[in-house]
């Protein structure tokens, strides 16, 4: 049976708040915020819009609020009314909700639609924001006893595999800091980033440990924060000339990588490859997450991640820039915001406004959104392939 032909979809409007923490606001507050910005970006009103994805992870354990996240923070947007699809799926909400406005427009459901992404991490007692963190996870599994100071249990399971990964390729501690010191250089010039200040490689080794080899700035923050992105199919759009070419979702299966999976379908789906992308966003929520996935999307062959890390292949000049805006590590990692956030900046890179950060002569992106955790890779992942004009 033939797939049904799918229409261009062009992204006509982005937006982020800052990131940080905000505890004088509100989840609807932030929400309020990115919407506006993204519409007005897109030249668009409201009634434009056919349907609404919001994605969140959190906010279940956080405040207790479930079920109707959506249409509860996108109640003083103006969208009441219309279609809101809640999506939860842990740090790949934002690229889930993505995929799914992608899906209504390509398909001809809506003409136009908007994906939301927002989050509100911070909490006065953090152990209910790691606990959060931590139902991402599959529970139904034995831990194996790592020791993480003052962080999640993801950053335990990425330092057993940043650990088996150096014991087969070499010490890394070296490509850690300079995956984490690039993030910081790109968020220097990011004004929505959470962390702007530079840091050094010897910062980077004087900073906490909590859990070898991971120390406090190669982990993502907690963060609060929204992203929006407005997509539509309507040709001549103002700000069109940027479109995604593909978005792909996948889920975990023992014995392959998620993300090797979608990115490879994004590949195939449009005939390109590693070698054609100008710029990349990709799940750093820690600095080794970053590094393992250059071999994983192909920008290196295994067991030369770190080399393309200590080289700056993937930094300011380089032949392959990699989270241009600070990524998970520097803009911050507002869960369900997250996927949404790395469309924004692709977006700002493909129409060439990105500021002191911009990749010279990009067109072509790819952005990878990976979340929760099945005690050896993501529970899911998020590939999403953006074009701009040649």
């Amino acid at each position: 049976m033939t797939a049904p032909a799918l229409r261009p979809v062009h992204v006509v409007g982005v937006a982020t708040t800052r990131f940080g923490k905000h505890l004088d606001r509100t989840l609807g507050s932030l929400t309020e915020e990115a919407v506006a910005g993204a519409l007005a970006d897109a030249g668009l009103s409201v009634d434009a819009v056919g349907t609404a994805v919001f994605s969140n992870a959190a906010a279940g354990v956080l405040c207790g609020q479930e079920m109707i996240r959506g249409q509860v923070a996108l109640k003083g947007t103006g969208l009441a009314g219309i279609p809101v699809v809640n999506t939860e799926n842990a740090c790949a909400s934002g690229g889930s909700a993505v995929h799914l406005a992608w899906l209504a427009v390509a398909s001809g459901q809506v003409d136009t639609a908007i994906s939301v992404g927002a989050e509100k991490l911070f909490h006065p007692d953090k152990a209910r924001s790691f606990a959060a963190i931590e139902s991402g996870t599959d529970l139904s599994l034995q831990r194996e006893g790592e020791t993480v100071t003052g962080g999640s249990v993801m950053m335990g399971a990425y330092a057993a595999q940043a650990r088996a990964y150096a014991a087969e390729h070499g010490d890394i501690a070296d490509a850690l800091a300079a995956v984490a010191v690039k993030n910081r250089t790109f968020a220097s010039g990011n004004p929505d980033a959470q962390f702007r200040d530079p840091v050094s490689i010897d910062d980077v080794a004087a900073s906490r440990p909590v859990a070898d080899p991971l120390r406090l700035l190669t982990c993502s923050p907690l963060t609060d924060g929204a992203a929006a992105v407005v997509l539509t199919a309507r040709d001549g759009a103002s700000t069109g000339d940027v479109s995604i070419a593909t978005t792909t979702m996948v889920s975990h299966r023992s014995g392959s990588s998620v993300v090797r999976r979608a990115a490879d379908q994004a590949y195939s789906a449009t005939g390109l490859t590693a070698a054609d992308i100008d710029v990349f966003a990709l799940h750093d929520a820690c600095a080794f997450a970053e590094l393992v996935q250059y071999e994983q999307v192909g920008l290196v062959p295994v067991g030369q991640g770190a080399d393309a890390a200590r080289d700056g292949r993937t930094g300011p000049g380089g032949t392959a820039p990699v989270n241009t805006d600070g990524g998970l590590l520097s803009r911050g990692h507002a869960l369900g915001a997250t996927g949404v956030a790395q469309i924004v900046e692709l977006t700002r890179q493909l129409r060439g406004s990105a500021g002191q950060r911009q990749v010279p002569d990009a067109r072509r992106a790819l952005a990878v959104n990976s979340g929760g955790w099945m005690g050896d890779d993501y529970a899911t992942s998020v590939a999403t392939l953006l074009t701009g004009v040649a």
